[in-house]
């Protein structure tokens, strides 16, 4: 038996990256996974993916900036599979580089905005479902600048310590009621996001942050996500977990 059979589970941001590996998965441990994205295009090809594998997953085109489209993931999911168990909330964007007292305010409210009120709107409605199902757990995307600062990014370090916080506070809430709250924190990962993005010196200079001497791989980040939705994590809740190759032990 897989340790997520039976299992509904929605995992945002989904359609590449950390999410995408965390769908595909959650489908091979044998949930019925939704996969949200604004990337339609990207979205759909992991469904496909997903169910060329011979898994259960369809898509569900959602801006997790916006409370109303938290609210219909979750009513759709739970009219398609009857209920929901699982959420992942891995929606986030990095932002521009610029100084605090620089920092674009348009560009500060719409990383608050998708990291961190994201996150908080996908809590606001996929809590009542999961109580709904008899309980569950919630898994939310922070990152290792969720427990320390950097230059140039006000914003995304705000919006990960929040969503540490916010997981913390959740968790202790509902921690009587069968659902088990996390979060995670990754350092540098090696998606196509961060990889298009950097030249060869900036690459070298972020390898450098970890004391394991490379960039962490998706995969791994799903596998510590699957733990946390497992029954094997059953006495684990509103902790930050770390995997991100040493960089915060230094």
């Amino acid at each position: 038996m897989s340790s997520l059979d039976n299992k509904v589970a929605i995992v945002t941001g989904a359609s590449s990256g950390i999410g995408e590996a965390i769908a595909i998965t959650f489908a091979r441990e044998g949930a019925k996974v939704v996969v949200s994205d604004i990337n339609e295009e990207g979205g759909n090809k992991v469904v496909e993916l997903i169910k060329s594998e011979g898994g259960d997953a369809f898509f569900i085109k959602a801006d997790t900036s916006k409370p109303e489209e938290n609210e219909k993931l979750v009513a759709e999911t739970v009219k398609h599979f009857g209920k929901l168990d699982i959420a992942v909330n891995n929606a986030g964007i990095g932002g521009p580089a610029a100084q605090t007292g620089e920092y674009p305010t348009e560009s500060w409210d719409k990383v608050i905005a998708v990291n961190l009120s994201g996150v908080f709107y996908g809590l606001r409605y996929q809590i009542p479902a999961i109580l709904a199902s008899g309980g569950g757990n919630i898994i939310n995307m922070a990152s290792v600048l969720g427990q320390v600062g950097t230059k140039l990014s006000p914003a995304y370090v705000a919006a990960k310590h929040g969503v540490v916080g916010l997981t913390k506070a959740a968790a202790l809430e509902y921690a009587n009621q069968g659902i088990r709250i996390n979060s995670v924190g990754p350092g540098y990962i090696k998606t196509p996001l961060l990889v298009q993005h950097l030249n060869d010196g900036q690459m070298d200079a972020l390898i450098k942050l970890h004391p394991i001497g490379r960039l962490g791989e998706s995969q791994e980040i799903a596998e510590l996500v699957l733990w946390l939705a497992s029954d094997k994590a059953s006495f684990v809740t509103g902790t930050y977990y770390a995997a991100d190759g040493g960089l915060l032990a230094q």
